[in-house]
């Protein structure tokens, strides 16, 4: 505070001492002037309070406050208090009004920096979002793809003085972020970007607002980060508080060339992480069955769903920038066996208290549910729908995923890298042992990264496996297994390599009892396992048949040394010592697409004599019911059959399974599995093969009514006709369409025997350009029925004329015309 002296002379006149001292006014900010003011005033007018002048006291009072008040008309101010004032000295004056003047311009220069809002930039129709290719993603957040710049912009309390403020981003992601584990980032201020390092540059000024492009690493985390900003200036530090509206989702970058994700061709990022929808491929190798599903990754709350799915799993944040460690933690999480996962699996044929597998169209409802309900497994699921919900949540994490079809897929139980079959004496199965199984089918996954953990050579695609089938580290999970390995059969290399290499190419060996116990090798089918595997194209909807990633051509010298290669590293390396004389063939030949629900079942037995001399053997015929997961119910009929081929003869037999004899005993997927075995008589050649057949089911039957507008109520009629001589109970329809329809039950009740039943569907579409609208069937005496309708939708009504709809089940599309 000022200090003042005040001394008496005489009556008529005194003299004062006024000794101010200003010091304290240059620790005051502007905004506390008035403060000042007030001080002057009363200091004054109680130092003048001596002379017993009050008149002048209060005049000279008002004055300095209306001057302090005014800052302009200070020096006037100041000039008329000293006009009234006779007894104050010019040199007091001067001094006052010095020392005032520095007050009020150091007050000015010393303003504290404050960041006042953060805007992200995160429109969707934005240069950010659309330049890390995130804009189909649903709603406003910024979701951001690791290795690219992006820009935010910052509204300050002044304008940034480069020479003596600083500014630096907080990024924090986890529950305990730490510098030395990469999950908290500081992200300084530099004068140039460069490649793999978290930096920021001012890009843009406008008076107190700043635009950032920030740099992020190319290995960074992946997940929900938490942002503050902070800002330093002489008069000290202050930060943002942390609002959840500015935090900032980082995903896999394909688009980024130091990503291990990154993906060259362009028309491929398109299918395997933009795209939405797909086909999945199922029934047997001569009876492949396609199937639309709905991936829906980009639709409201689905990225929160799939980071909450990453985040409920076992792997740590540090260990989320590693692709090759989150795909196979969500190789775990998608199935509920060990860590209450997203599906709980059921073979069983009841589905009471949940969905059937055949039921779902997609993976929306299923991962909406399990987030919505805190991490309560939805039931149930199938190969197929794991495989669904995994290209989902890759894709929907940025890594390009695709779900893959295997069929004759090999279930090998004891790491012996064969498939396995025991017979006894007699040629009769041996059930107790047949622990390795064939699936009819299996849908798995392939995404695809650099592996860094492995030889050179062994990137791009790799498989792995939701499907809860052995453990793997104690874990019920599968992968990622290079497919390169997989095909030269280098199985020593990590994850589950062995596992899948038996699913796509073991040998089935056949096992015969002998009398002393002992089980000799008797025959070994090299080409029964591993077929058209399949996949959806590229840019369509058609089948593309990728075998050949997975395995050198059947019988091909190269075929042969990966499986010898491998079967080193198996339980039995020596198993194929063993050599046989071979002149007799025998296998199974369908017609068309194979027998159909509801009608007897019939095969053609061939057999082929290559010799030049008679052969006689007698065949002993198995049909048993099958779950497609190649577990066998039970045997619903059972023939001998003898037979005579002359030198060199082809030979081709009806077979027939009468409808009657399998009626009651089907399971899903309406399987059965042929068993072959006999001996022939003058080789002692053991014969033996199994073949896996369906029962074809009919199609839904979906058409479009009236044109497709975004906003405009349309029609679908679904037609379904009942193919079996028996009354189907509690028929339900599940009806869903990508921007066009959410999931809804339709109740259609009891369907008579050869019945047709149609259901007309109300929907109004919400998104413009090519949509699919997919409806199953859901009914416990008739699984894996569906079918499509491909709607082409339009902004405005104008722009669909001409339109053409012809819309019948899966196999149809929608022409534009005009």
């Amino acid at each position: 505070m000022g200090k003042i002296l005040a001394l008496p002379i005489s009556n008529d006149h005194c003299i004062n001492f006024f000794n101010f001292n200003f010091n304290f006014s240059l620790s005051l900010s502007l905004s506390l002037s008035l403060s000042l003011s007030l001080s002057l005033s009363l200091s004054l007018s109680l130092s003048l309070s001596s002379l017993s002048l009050s008149p002048l006291s209060l005049s000279l009072s008002l004055s300095l406050s209306l001057s302090l008040s005014l800052s302009l008309s200070l020096s006037l101010s100041l000039s008329l208090s000293l006009s009234l004032s006779l007894s104050l000295s010019l040199s007091l004056s001067l001094s006052l009004s010095l020392s005032l003047s520095l007050s009020l311009s150091l007050s000015l220069s010393e303003l504290m920096l404050s960041v006042h809002s953060v805007d992200l930039l995160s429109s969707k129709t934005g240069p950010n979002r659309m330049e890390h290719h995130t804009d189909h993603y649903h709603g406003n957040a910024l979701i951001i793809r690791r290795g690219q710049t992006f820009q935010i912009e910052l509204d300050l309390s002044r304008p940034f003085n480069s020479n003596t403020d600083k500014l630096h981003l907080d990024l924090r992601t986890g529950p305990l972020p730490m510098v030395s584990k990469n999950t908290h980032v500081i992200i300084q201020l530099v004068e140039e970007l460069e490649d793999n390092r978290w930096e920021a540059k001012i890009v843009e000024r406008n008076g107190n607002r700043i635009k950032l492009s920030v740099n992020s690493h190319a290995k960074a985390v992946i997940g929900k980060y938490k942002l503050t900003v902070t800002v330093e200036s002489p008069k000290g530090r202050s930060a943002t508080t942390r609002d959840p509206r500015k935090d900032i989702v980082m995903l896999f970058n394909p688009w980024c060339e130091d990503d291990t994700v990154y993906m060259d061709d362009e028309e491929e990022k398109k299918e395997y992480v933009l795209n939405d929808t797909g086909r999945l491929y199922y029934g047997t190798e001569k009876q492949i069955g396609d199937r639309t599903w709905n991936y829906g990754q980009f639709l409201e709350g689905m990225l929160e769903a799939c980071l909450y799915v990453l985040e409920k799993s076992e792997i740590p944040p540090p260990g989320r920038g590693d692709p090759v460690n989150v795909v196979r933690v969500i190789s775990a999480m998608i199935n509920s066996q060990d860590d209450n996962g997203v599906l709980a699996g059921n073979w069983s044929g009841n589905y009471v208290g949940g969905v059937s597998p055949t039921a779902w169209n997609g993976s929306v409802e299923i991962l909406k549910k399990y987030h919505k309900e805190g991490g309560l497994p939805v039931k149930y699921g199938q190969c197929w729908v794991f495989s669904g919900v995994t290209t989902t949540v890759l894709r929907g994490l940025g890594i390009p995923c695709r779900s893959v079809t295997n069929f004759q897929s090999a279930h090998d139980t004891d790491v012996s890298l064969t498939t396995d079959m025991y017979f006894d004496e007699k040629m009769e199965p041996f059930d107790e042992l047949n622990t390795d199984s064939v699936w009819n089918f299996h849908v798995w996954n392939d995404c695809w990264m650099a592996r860094p953990d492995l030889p050179p050579g062994n990137g791009g695609w790799q498989a792995l496996d939701a499907t809860p089938q052995e453990t793997s580290q104690g874990t019920f999970r599968c992968g990622p297994a290079s497919v390169t390995a997989i095909r030269t059969g280098q199985v020593y290399l990590k994850y589950d390599t062995p596992f899948i290499f038996a699913e796509v190419n073991s040998d089935k060996i056949y096992w015969q009892r002998n009398l002393d116990g002992i089980f000799t090798q008797i025959q070994c089918e090299k080409k029964a396992v591993g077929h058209c595997i399949s996949t959806k194209a590229v840019g369509s909807d058609k089948r593309n048949d990728i075998t050949h990633l997975y395995k050198y051509t059947e019988g091909s010298e190269e075929e042969r040394i990966a499986v010898e290669t491998a079967s080193r590293y198996g339980t039995k390396p020596d198993v194929y010592s063993t050599s046989m004389a071979e002149d007799v063939s025998l296998e199974v030949k369908l017609e068309g697409e194979g027998p159909r629900m509801g009608a007897d079942a019939q095969l053609t037995i061939v057999m082929t004599n290559f010799s030049s001399q008679t052969r006689k053997t007698t065949l002993h015929i198995q049909v048993a019911v099958m779950y497609y997961t190649g577990v066998l119910k039970g045997t619903v009929k059972k023939d001998k059959m003898p037979v005579a081929l002359k030198p060199n003869e082809v030979k081709a037999m009806q077979w027939v399974l009468p409808y009657h004899s399998y009626q009651d005993q089907l399971v899903d997927q309406a399987a059965l599995m042929l068993t072959l075995s006999g001996r022939v008589s003058e080789t002692q050649q053991v014969l033996a093969t199994q073949t896996s057949f369906r029962l074809r089911t009919p199609d839904l039957s979906i058409e479009a009514v009236g044109e497709a507008v975004v906003g405009k109520k349309m029609t679908a009629k679904i037609t379904f006709t009942n193919p079996l001589p028996r009354t189907l109970r509690g028929v339900v329809l599940r009806v869903e369409g990508l921007g066009l329809q959410e999931v809804k039950e339709v109740v259609v009740g009891d369907v008579g025997s050869h019945s047709t039943v149609t259901r007309t569907e109300h929907f109004i579409p919400t998104q413009a350009g090519h949509r699919k609208l997919v409806a199953a069937l859901d009914c416990k005496q008739l699984t894996q029925v569906h079918g499509v309708a491909d709607i082409v939708s339009c902004w405005s009504q104008t722009w669909c004329i001409g339109t053409t709809c012809r819309v019948v089940s899966e196999q149809t599309f929608y022409y534009l015309g005009g």
